[in-house]
């Protein structure tokens, strides 16, 4: 096993009875009974997924479980998704089940978002008899193979006493240093066979030791930088809310008075009202932030891993800058960016040290004559640059809705702790720029591996998570098509999520790149149109589907918005209906754009405020 993940806290095995643990007794069970038994004692309450041949033995004994409820999801992809975002929405492990062959195949893409994601998952799915393996059995497929590179850890098994044991390991693994997908594959002979069963197991994972506790002397020289720097950024990312260390981020920020960034990973970490939030970086990053990251003469970088999409063209990101580099995971220190000041360990206690350091720091050099000053003249900088260019979209002339004010105004209508879970193009990144997140853990997003199809079902599972709290799904047109099924399992389990679809008849994101960078020309971006269109002109006409009747089939509330003055009454509406799930069409204009982009494989010093429009920072700037 190699660690390769953020630290969320290990679950705690659930008390037996009378809130004290239960001295380990020892019963006869099927494998599949031992299966239902760990995951309740682990303290799983919820499994995404749908049964299948492999895997069947499993389902019986979970239907006199009353600790664990199954979701029947349309399609193993809904279910992985869904338990990605009941773990985003609750910092709890997700489950998925499916079967063998092309139930856990279709379990991958959700894998691999929670692998680049750093999401705490367990995938539990059934394998043909030990025997079969390896003989191309009916439904046969090695996962454990096909997953090696996209799980932290993985196991096959085919004794059913190591049952206990492997899901008490993957649950441990998934959820400690940084978190991310196990894959528990079990034959399905072993799940049939009578075992021995005792709980705690004793758990062995030789060679998985994640480091949390920072180095002293790493935190010092850390303090010293920040307290020398004159141009410091705070580079925020998702491991400081996999730690659980927005507060302590927050006492660091205010102590040192660094501008901060979050990316897209890392939003919610510090509060988007804040006046020293810059915003999100990155190639549609705001241009503040982009900015300062250029301009730094230093970089903290927490939870964070300098990807590409962060750092746009890497030899000419940040040129000004030292690093201190902290993160759960030693492999990432270093792999992008060189680091001055490596740090491994645990975002919040990393935070913490830090804090307690930086503070000795400023009273030694208080002591010296030298108070710090706030960054005083950093910041008329960055204040310049945010009032100079802030975030701002202009209304269609034909009247007609613009994309990011439907988003804005979906955000300023919802109630205070609304959780949004977005797909992934325009919309996702007019989502991340135009509602306010003040809260961890309301966002949520397939960041990494950009996977369209993940906001319904992601919605789905962050609201059997958070149930009280309500729940949207911000999702284009293209991306609702992949997943929309999982509309029938929310209607049928009273899971009302709200689903708004930016609709403007196309590919939104690939179609701006071909306005950009393809002379216009449009090349299968064009959704409701058949083969005999144009190509250039979406066509609102010819909606194929129809979203509102195809939601009314499905058991959902089915709305359409078409004109700004419908707008607030409409979300109103949405925001009023809560006992069953409701989808909005939002026809929205097909040519607005992602501003601020920083265009692929370019420096980050050529930031494009809007079409055509590159700040200019002057000359006394670097």
């Amino acid at each position: 096993m190699t660690e390769q993940a953020t630290g969320a806290p290990k679950p705690q095995p659930r008390a037996r009875s009378g809130g004290h643990q239960q001295p380990a007794t020892v019963e006869q069970m099927t494998g599949a009974q031992s299966l239902i038994r760990s995951l309740e004692e682990v303290g799983a309450d919820t499994v995404f997924g749908i049964p299948g041949g492999s895997i069947l033995p499993a389902y019986d004994p979970m239907m006199d479980s009353t600790a664990v409820r199954h979701v029947l999801v349309r399609h193993e992809q809904g279910a992985g998704h869904a338990a990605t975002g009941y773990a985003q929405a609750t910092g709890r492990v997700g489950v998925c089940m499916a079967t063998s062959g092309p139930g856990a195949t279709n379990l991958v893409t959700p894998i691999a978002d929670a692998h680049m994601d750093s999401v705490p998952l367990v995938a539990i799915t059934g394998q043909v008899a030990s025997q079969a393996i390896g003989t191309d059995a009916f439904q046969e497929a090695d996962i454990c193979g096909i997953t090696m590179p996209i799980t932290k850890h993985n196991f096959l098994v085919t004794d059913p006493a190591e049952i206990p044991r492997t899901i008490a390991e993957a649950f441990h693994i998934a959820s400690t240093g940084r978190p991310g997908p196990v894959l528990v594959d079990i034959a399905k002979d072993a799940l049939q066979a009578t075992t021995s069963f005792s709980w705690p197991p004793q758990q062995d994972t030789p060679g998985y030791r994640p480091v949390t506790k920072p180095h002293a002397k790493q935190i010092r020289e850390a303090a010293k930088l920040i307290a020398a720097a004159e141009r410091p950024v705070l580079y925020v990312g998702g491991g400081v809310l996999k730690a659980r260390a927005t507060g302590e981020l927050k006492v660091l920020a205010e102590l040192t008075h660094a501008p901060v960034t979050t990316t897209l990973m890392g939003i919610g970490a510090f509060p988007d009202s804040h006046p020293q939030h810059l915003g999100m970086p990155g190639m549609h990053g705001t241009v503040a932030a982009v900015t300062a990251l250029q301009k730094a003469d230093l970089i903290v970088a927490l939870g964070s891993r300098f990807d590409d999409r962060v750092t746009g063209k890497l030899d000419s990101f940040a040129p000004y800058a030292k690093v201190v580099h902290a993160d759960i995971d030693p492999a990432e220190i270093g792999k992008n960016r060189a680091a001055d000041v490596p740090i491994v360990g645990d975002a919040r206690e990393v935070i913490a040290d830090l804090v307690v350091a930086v503070q000795a720091e400023y009273e030694s050099r208080r002591a010296d004559g030298a108070a710090p000053d706030g960054y005083r003249d950093w910041w008329t900088q960055l204040d310049r640059w945010r009032e100079t260019y802030p975030l701002g979209y202009d209304l269609p002339d034909d009247g007609s809705l613009s994309p990011q004010q439907v988003i804005e105004r979906i955000g300023q209508l919802a109630p205070a702790d609304t959780v949004y879970a977005a797909g992934v193009g325009q919309h996702q990144m007019w989502a991340a720029h135009y509602i306010r997140y003040e809260r961890p853990a309301t966002w949520l997003n397939s960041g990494g591996l950009g996977t369209m199809g993940y906001a319904v079902p992601a919605a789905l599972g962050a609201k059997v998570g958070v149930p009280d709290r309500t729940v949207w799904a911000i999702d284009g047109d293209g991306c609702f098509q992949m997943t929309n099924q999982e509309l029938v399992t929310a209607a049928l389990n009273n899971i009302p999520i709200k689903v708004g679809i930016i609709n403007n008849g196309a590919l939104g994101m690939v179609r701006q790149w071909q306005t950009l960078f393809y002379n216009q020309r449009y090349s299968n971006t064009v959704l409701h149109a058949g083969p005999e269109a144009d190509g250039k002109t979406p066509s609102h006409g010819t909606r194929v589907p129809d979203f509102v009747k195809l939601a009314e089939a499905m058991g959902c509330v089915g709305i359409r918005c078409e004109h700004p003055d419908q707008l607030d009454a409409v979300i109103e509406k949405a925001n009023s209906i809560n006992d069953r799930p409701v989808v909005v069409d939002f026809i929205v204009h097909e040519d607005a754009m992602v501003w601020p982009m920083v265009a692929a494989g370019t420096s980050n010093d050529e930031v494009m405020a809007a079409r055509g429009v590159r700040p200019d920072f002057g000359d006394g700037d670097d």
